[in-house]
């Protein structure tokens, strides 16, 4: 059904709400752990992966922008509606292991605000911590898409263009002030980020590959790079949907590339290699040069900045995947139960058992004894059911040329059906590569037991992914 002039967005809304979806700057100290070898990821997640998907969401999502559903009437367009619900259904499932990585960053920008920057690995504070705010920011997704929409692109520009800006500037005065650029200096002597010459350390530009574990991170910082086509599913609400969506996406991938790459470099340059955390490493870099130049308690302003700005990025996601989930039910995917929904059609009970499944989650926070750990573990996880999704992207990406070849696509990928096997085929390769890189252990991080990691990862995998191919299978009232 098409919206109405009152839940109408504009196309420049709908952009700062994808790059507050995609955008995290708790993703910044883990890419400014890889110091110059951050630019291999990037150019890789770049290059071999945000492109291809701007791309191709960006004629999918301009091919059906009249339909709505998002991934799962994209993927049910080419491979039948079984397939297009393990689409939406991993993009939604995801995102619920997601949120209690980010949510853990914002608990380190309070400890840092309230001037107890320990509590950023207590595991007990980020559990509690990230089970409130969660369930803060499902209470303001009943009120609808309009007050999603102000409070990601307020909360965006606030709480993640700022504090990131910020972190940019103060990295360029520390350089022309003179201090040592910590990425230049090793101390650490980490074979995938620095080479040993004449007793002397010094930074890599490619990274030192000796087994699959040396390139871990880089299924973490590709999950940084995830969700441009999240929002397609508000698609329908733009004036000019065909039209507006692919300049949305476009413009969204301009932001999320800018930040991402200067920002983490802004990181490197003040943080010696092992004060980086990945969970408070960001807070630890504006407290370190805000110390230095005698205003420490500006660390508290921007804790509080950043914590908005995660607050906005979970109300963004919990508006877009859910919804396709919801677009599932009425079609009578899923049973009745899940097509509930409030006075301003919001879907309700899928909000409340993500709201569950999140707070379960959560509480691994609990028992693990490093919180980075667990914050990569989530996150690993998270990353390999998200890349199933993109495989099958980008596969209806190409079928649907020819299977669909007279489909409206006011925006298509250029050079024709060889443009889009060529796009569409290396986000594929790339992804799928990916894919398996995400079930090894990191070397930079104490794992514990290689086996029990694998094991955790695999298995969540498999749960996740048989759980939607078996409820596709029961058939269901249509409503």
């Amino acid at each position: 059904m098409a919206a109405t002039s009152s839940s109408k967005i504009t196309y420049v809304s709908l952009a700062l709400m994808t790059a507050a979806a995609v955008i995290s700057l708790r993703g910044l100290p883990m890419m400014a752990k890889e110091e110059l070898t951050m630019f291999f990821y990037i150019g890789f997640a770049t290059f071999l992966y945000l492109i291809p998907a701007s791309l191709v969401a960006a004629e999918l999502g301009s091919a059906f922008s009249n339909k709505g559903g998002g991934v799962y009437t994209w993927i049910k367009a080419a491979y039948g509606s079984r397939m297009g619900f393990l689409a939406i259904w991993l993009q939604w499932i995801q995102n619920v292991v997601w949120y209690p990585t980010v949510l853990a960053f914002a608990a380190a920008c309070i400890g840092y605000t309230i001037g107890k920057p320990e509590l950023a690995n207590n595991g007990t504070f980020v559990g509690v911590f990230s089970i409130i705010i969660y369930w803060l920011a499902t209470l303001l997704a009943f009120k609808g898409t309009d007050l999603i929409s102000k409070v990601t692109s307020y909360g965006f520009v606030v709480g993640t263009v700022i504090p990131g800006v910020v972190i940019i500037l103060i990295a360029i005065v520390y350089i022309l002030k003179g201090d040592e650029i910590q990425f230049l200096h090793p101390q650490e002597n980490v074979a995938s980020i620095v080479k040993e010459v004449d007793g002397r350390l010094h930074p890599r530009l490619f990274p030192f590959i000796g087994g699959v574990g040396d390139i871990a991170f880089l299924a973490g910082i590709l999950l940084l790079f995830a969700g441009v086509e999240v929002h397609a599913v508000h698609a329908q609400e733009l004036d000019n949907p065909q039209k507006d969506f692919p300049k949305s996406v476009l413009l969204a991938g301009i932001i999320i590339f800018a930040l991402f790459t200067f920002g983490s470099l802004a990181v490197a340059t003040v943080l010696p290699y092992d004060q980086i955390d990945l969970q408070a490493g960001l807070m630890e870099a504006f407290r370190v040069i805000f110390t230095k130049v005698g205003v420490p308690w500006a660390t508290s302003i921007i804790g509080i900045l950043a914590a908005f700005g995660v607050l906005a990025g979970v109300t963004s996601w919990i508006s877009g995947p859910s919804r396709g989930l919801l677009w599932t039910a009425k079609e009578g995917v899923l049973p009745p139960f899940w097509s509930k929904t409030n006075a301003n059609g919001v879907q309700v009970n899928i909000l409340i058992v993500q709201g569950c499944i999140v707070t379960i989650l959560s509480s691994l926070y609990f028992f693990m004894d490093n919180v980075s750990v667990a914050f990569f573990l989530l996150s690993a996880l998270t990353i390999g059911l998200y890349l199933i999704m993109y495989l099958m992207m980008y596969a209806a990406g190409i079928k649907l040329r020819y299977t669909e070849p007279d489909l409206p696509r006011t925006y298509k990928v250029p050079g024709g059906n060889a443009g889009m096997w060529f796009f569409a085929g290396i986000g594929f390769v790339a992804t799928l590569f990916s894919f398996v890189v995400a079930f090894f252990p990191p070397t930079q991080l104490p794992v514990g037991s290689p086996a029990s990691y694998v094991a955790m990862v695999a298995g969540g995998t498999v749960i996740f992914v048989a759980i939607p191919l078996i409820i596709a299978k029961k058939p269901h009232t249509h409503l």
